[in-house]
């Protein structure tokens, strides 16, 4: 049996006449930068986080920079970043002039580790990007009752997060915003790019309209320096027939997360997700860890069943940060995770025999090594 570790075909041809037949209303209309589509998209999405606006935009990477621009975050500035994650959440920083600051996170969840966000905090430190890492709430409250108390912008990374909610509270609500990508593996995917700010500051949301299109509030007048940071109308069409599967979509991904649990709650040889108290995870990714990780990854692909590595260097560690001179051992939780983590196979199209081939054959791995 061969298990892809995302079937993005499948889950097309399980909705192809709603898309096409979206595909060819933008294609009708001619609206393809911004516009009509693409405003449908961000009304709907808003309702379905429970936010009063978004903004679509051209990617979760430019969400995060358009952010950080509309805050005036610029060279001089510290943004305290989790050193687990994927490398756009500390780009960003970078890309708007500021520094990250690295801190590790917490074994369990493999989130922010609130404990240590305060000894990063100094003079110049002006936010704190929290990101809900492979579909699972930061503690969110908690960071919020840090970056309140010494005035700090908390904005949430929510690439990972689509629909993810800590004691009810919807992820993007509980800081300044919410940042999504629409990135095609992610659980709510685009055919292409995109991404989107949510937000209940109007005035955060004026500005971003203005930022991702040049920084103009109409045609030929601009008013501040922005970007082309538009989501195109074909996207926004194909994501707002995605949204109205992605309850459903989500609620197939934690039942087969739950059938990964039972299926290796025998397998003491893995360390299995474990889902924080209050929250809603929304299993982006299903990563489980082993010391034995590569020998265990090159037995499933050699019986067709296809992981992944979220993420397998450290964002502390990249040549890209050398200059911040951080060193192997600072971050000893986010190091460690690294050398273990691996993602199964996670969508809503997988199904039930599928989870316990994968499961199976990971119990097998580990029989053989005893």
């Amino acid at each position: 049996m061969k298990v892809n570790f995302l079937d993005l075909k499948a889950q097309y041809a399980s909705i192809k006449p709603e898309i096409d037949q979206a595909i060819q209303n933008v294609l009708n209309s001619s609206a393809f930068a911004a516009g009509p589509f693409v405003k449908a998209f961000e009304e709907n999405f808003a309702k379905k986080q429970e936010a009063k606006f978004c903004v679509g935009l051209s990617s979760g990477t430019a969400a995060l920079h358009a952010v950080l621009m509309a805050f005036d975050i610029k060279s001089g500035d510290e943004v305290i970043v989790p050193a687990n994650t994927f490398f756009a959440t500390p780009e960003a920083v970078s890309l708007a002039g500021a520094t990250p600051v690295f801190v590790d996170c917490e074994p369990e969840f493999y989130n922010l580790d609130v404990a240590q966000i305060e000894k990063a905090i100094t003079k110049r430190t002006k936010a704190v990007i929290a990101v809900n890492l492979y579909g699972q709430p930061a503690q969110l409250d908690r960071i919020k009752s840090i970056t309140d108390k010494h005035g700090l912008l908390l904005i949430e990374d929510c690439a990972q997060s689509h629909l993810a909610t800590l004691n009810g509270k919807f992820t993007g609500n509980f800081g300044v915003c919410g940042c999504f990508s629409f990135y095609p593996g992610k659980n709510l995917g685009a055919y292409g790019e995109g991404g989107a700010v949510t937000t209940n500051d109007e005035s955060l949301y004026k500005k971003l309209m203005m930022i991702r299109d040049h920084g103009r509030p109409q045609k030929y007048r601009h008013d501040i320096i922005g970007h082309n940071y538009r989501l195109e109308g074909l996207q926004g069409a194909i994501l707002d027939v995605k949204l109205r599967h992605l309850e459903s979509w989500t609620e197939t991904r934690r039942r087969n997360a739950q059938l990964y649990r039972e299926f290796l709650s025998d397998c003491k040889d893995v360390t299995l997700p474990n889902e924080m108290p209050g929250a809603k995870h929304v299993y982006h990714l299903f990563v489980i860890r082993s010391r034995k990780r590569e020998e265990l990854a090159k037995y499933l692909a050699e019986k067709q069943i296809y992981t992944g590595i979220h993420y397998p260097i450290p964002c502390h560690l990249q040549k890209a940060y050398a200059n911040l001179n951080y060193r192997a051992g600072d971050f000893p939780i986010s190091e460690k995770h690294a050398d273990e983590i691996l993602s199964l196979p996670m969508s809503e199209q997988l199904k039930e025999e599928e989870v316990k081939f994968v499961s199976d054959t990971i119990k097998e791995f580990f029989q053989k090594q005893s």
